[in-house]
């Protein structure tokens, strides 16, 4: 079976020059052999805490970054093999901060414009026009605002105008990296059922990443959760959110508000320095002797994958 999105193993290592006096190459490790698909239609979640290597696993799903090992796959087929034309036909993303996104010097109308110009070099510019127009009508944006500059919007309506821009062009499949973060609980709720509109509109699949699972849950139907690079639970959402199988994700959920538990202690081991064996180890309750010697494997049962020597 293909799938519009699919990792197998994909990693990616970054050289790095650190120490003050004496310079060394150290080799930092940002994702590690992750597996994942999302299916037409679908949300899948990534969650995790900064820094986990959520945002170079949202640039590698787009082809910003290449990985070092392992593959990405549009629709069966290598990312690498697609032309940048294509590939921006097949999948778009939305960043975080929609202001530095979008090119101050351009009018609106051309900023949306651009993956049409890219993708779709037969269409006139009144053909073009017309889509950039109606497009911004379905993001709930006026047609004659197009003449504008991003600096005359509120963030919640540039965010509107970047969800505009990765679906003039209709891909299958959207990267949505952190996309309301940067925004108020008002307009986050706005933009939300704004990606959910689209998708039961466009049949679209989105990879959405976010830190907060409360908005992951909102938006997902399966939710991966990751640590210092590796995914260690993957799960239907309310599978996940009613039994969490990994002491990190059970943490997570604890943390989340109005859920009363205990929030996780300690902070996230440098990806310079993992620790051996479970990278969650030095901050799991229930951590055991095997857990400091061994990596444990991916378990899988019944669609819930766990990677864990204990499972919860």
């Amino acid at each position: 079976m293909t799938y519009p999105l699919e990792m197998k193993r994909a990693s990616r290592d970054f050289k790095v020059r650190r120490g003050v006096l004496g310079m060394r190459d150290m080799s930092l490790r940002a994702v590690d052999t992750v597996s994942l698909h999302v299916e037409r239609g679908e949300t899948l979640g990534l969650v995790g805490e900064s820094g986990c290597g959520k945002s170079t696993l949202a640039r590698m799903a787009v082809g910003l970054i290449a990985p070092s090992s392992g593959e990405v796959l549009l629709d069966g087929q290598s990312l690498s093999s697609y032309a940048a034309e294509e590939r921006a036909r097949r999948i778009q993303m939305v960043f975080q901060d929609p202001f530095s996104s979008l090119n101050p010097r351009l009018r609106v109308g051309a900023s949306v414009a651009e993956p049409l110009r890219m993708t779709r070099p037969e269409l006139s510019s009144g053909q073009i026009e017309e889509k950039v127009c109606a497009i911004l009508e379905q993001v709930e944006l006026r047609p004659e605002q197009a003449r504008l500059f991003p600096h005359e919007f509120s963030g919640g309506q540039r965010q509107r105008i970047a969800v505009a821009r990765a679906l003039v062009a209709d891909p299958a499949l959207v990267v949505c990296d952190e996309p309301v973060s940067a925004l108020d609980a008002s307009v986050q709720a706005q933009v939300l059922n704004l990606l959910r509109d689209m998708q039961d509109e466009r049949g679209l699949g989105y990879l959405f990443i976010s830190h907060d699972l409360g908005v992951v849950g909102f938006m997902s139907h399966r939710i991966a959760v990751m640590y210092l690079g590796r995914l260690v639970e993957l799960a239907a959402r309310d599978e996940l959110f009613r039994h969490p199988a990994h002491p990190y994700s059970q943490a997570l959920l604890a943390a989340a508000p109005g859920r009363g538990g205990t929030p996780l202690s300690g902070e996230m081991p440098s990806p310079f320095d993992p620790p051996q064996g479970c990278a969650f180890h030095p901050r799991c309750p229930f951590v055991r002797d095997l857990c400091r010697e061994q990596a444990p494997e991916a378990k899988e049962e019944g669609g819930h994958i766990v990677r864990c020597h204990y499972p919860l």
